[in-house]
């Protein structure tokens, strides 16, 4: 499915949630914003005002699958918030494969020399740019 316009990407986590939106074209990820995680209603509301903001037309959020590719604990509860998210945006909302995007974020920050008190208020963004770059590269090679 091709669609123009920007792409959100979410990396949901308990106390924060990573926020990466792309380019209108679809091609290239940027780190965007960070919410801090306060309640589900809070939370969603946070987003939906993003939607807004940025003028995305999909939401991608990264589900912490584990290592055998099934859903645990943790994807539990991302997919409850993506449950509730669909009801409250106008937009698609999809699931990306999540594996090793935190670690992927700290490995760019760490080498790009990113100090470590820094790289905590940056990482979840960075984790939820590589989920949206992987997002499109996939779409790009599927079309």
């Amino acid at each position: 499915m091709t669609t123009t316009g920007r792409i959100m990407a979410l990396d949901v986590g308990e106390v924060r949630i990573g926020v990466a939106v792309s380019d209108p074209l679809g091609i290239i990820a940027q780190p965007y914003s960070v919410i801090a995680a306060s309640s589900p209603e809070g939370d969603v509301d946070a987003v939906r005002n993003l939607v807004a903001e940025t003028a995305a037309v999909r939401i991608v959020v990264g589900l912490p699958l584990n290592l055998e590719g099934q859903p645990g604990p943790q994807a539990q509860k991302v997919l409850a918030f993506v449950e509730r998210l669909r009801a409250a945006v106008d937009v698609e909302v999809v699931t990306q494969d999540e594996r090793y995007s935190t670690a992927a974020a700290q490995r760019v920050l760490r080498q790009a020399g990113v100090k470590r008190k820094k790289r905590k208020k940056v990482v979840d963004k960075v984790a939820a740019q590589h989920i949206l770059q992987i997002y499109l590269d996939r779409q790009t090679k599927d079309n």
